[in-house]
């Protein structure tokens, strides 16, 4: 395998977890990059790394944060950030066809009776008559880059509904915030915690669904280099392993709420110190709450719905039509779902 720096990559752009928590590093103390996002749905990883899941699996982890899934894609295949979990993307895709990138488990997903990712409208538009995704018809739909989990999901609800959008890339998800704030786009869609406070601000309304529209989908994936795949079997073990301890205390004390108060609340500030440095906890605590989706048990992944997305990246050519799901996913770590 040829090794990849981040200039190089930035140009290609143009055994399961059945039995938890069992498997260490080969190499107790082993440094590895995992790349995060300010965002509820990367709870898992702040929690494996405060609870000491990670240090128990035998691994030192570092945090490279980003704002958007491709620049994350990037890092990944030039070797700079070891392992990851975000959205699809069509760069994620096209590094795994050129051998650099491989999806090896399942994160965040939309589940029925869960409350999911909401679609929003700007104040500017709702007052303007778009009150529902049907009346999206000509709207513009906030997205960061073509090929963005916003775009996919921008298109699934247009195609749903039978209507056509106008999609405007903001690069950054900070920036696609500001926009729809500003009523310069229309419409956007968001996990629930960033949805919420957008509309308890008054700068949004919420008009729908995701799930409505695309019912069970793998909404974020773990993913790594094809080296750390096929090379660093213990170690990828190890990491998954430990990010599976985190998503198990996760859905435990905020999707399914089996645990104390005691525990639910020092799991929520946890988390709330990562997403919300800045904000006070009692500002905070009601957004984490909101946002709780599940995450699959054991990082298990979602075929169904990773075939479903690869193949609408074909159909809009952002893809090359000969890629396979094997081609983007090594499945041999985790539990695959039907």
């Amino acid at each position: 395998m040829s090794t990849f720096t981040r200039r190089a990559t930035l140009s290609l752009l143009g055994a399961t977890l059945a039995t938890p928590y069992l498997v260490r590093s080969a190499r107790a103390g082993t440094a590895i990059n995992v790349g995060a996002m300010r965002l509820a749905s990367h709870a898992p990883t702040y929690i494996a790394f405060e609870r000491g899941y990670f240090t128990e699996a035998g691994l030192d982890v570092n945090f490279d944060y980003f704002e958007a899934a491709q620049p994350m894609a990037v890092a990944i295949a030039s070797g700079d950030t070891g392992y990851a979990m975000t959205a699809i993307s069509g760069g994620l895709i096209s590094l795994a066809e050129k051998g650099v990138a491989k999806v090896i488990g399942g994160a965040l997903a939309e589940e029925k009776g869960i409350s999911g990712q909401k679609i929003l409208a700007s104040k500017a538009a709702y007052d303007a008559g778009l009150t529902d995704p049907s009346k999206l018809d000509g709207k513009t739909f906030g997205m960061t880059q073509a090929g963005s989990s916003f775009h996919y999901m921008g298109s699934k609800i247009a195609a749903a509904e039978g209507v056509e959008v106008h999609f405007k890339p903001l690069q950054k998800t900070g920036a696609v915030i500001g926009a729809i704030k500003s009523g310069q786009i229309d419409a956007w869609s968001i996990v629930p915690n960033i949805a919420a406070t957008l509309a308890d601000a008054g700068a949004v309304k919420i008009i729908g669904e995701v799930a409505d529209y695309i019912p069970n989908y793998q909404v974020t994936t773990v993913f790594t280099s094809t080296r750390n795949a096929e090379q660093e079997d213990a170690q990828t073990k190890a990491f998954l392993q430990a990010l599976a301890r985190g998503a198990a205390d996760y859905n435990a004390a905020l999707v399914d709420q089996t645990t104390d108060a005691a525990d639910k609340d020092a799991i929520v500030k946890l988390v709330a110190s990562y997403v919300y440095p800045d904000r006070p906890i009692e500002d905070a605590s009601a957004s984490i709450l909101s946002g709780a989706m599940r995450i699959n048990s054991g990082m298990a992944l979602n075929k169904a719905s990773v075939v479903d997305q690869l193949e609408w990246f074909k159909s809009g050519g952002l893809v090359k039509d000969g890629i396979t799901y094997e081609t983007l996913v090594d499945d041999h770590y985790v539990d695959v779902l039907s």
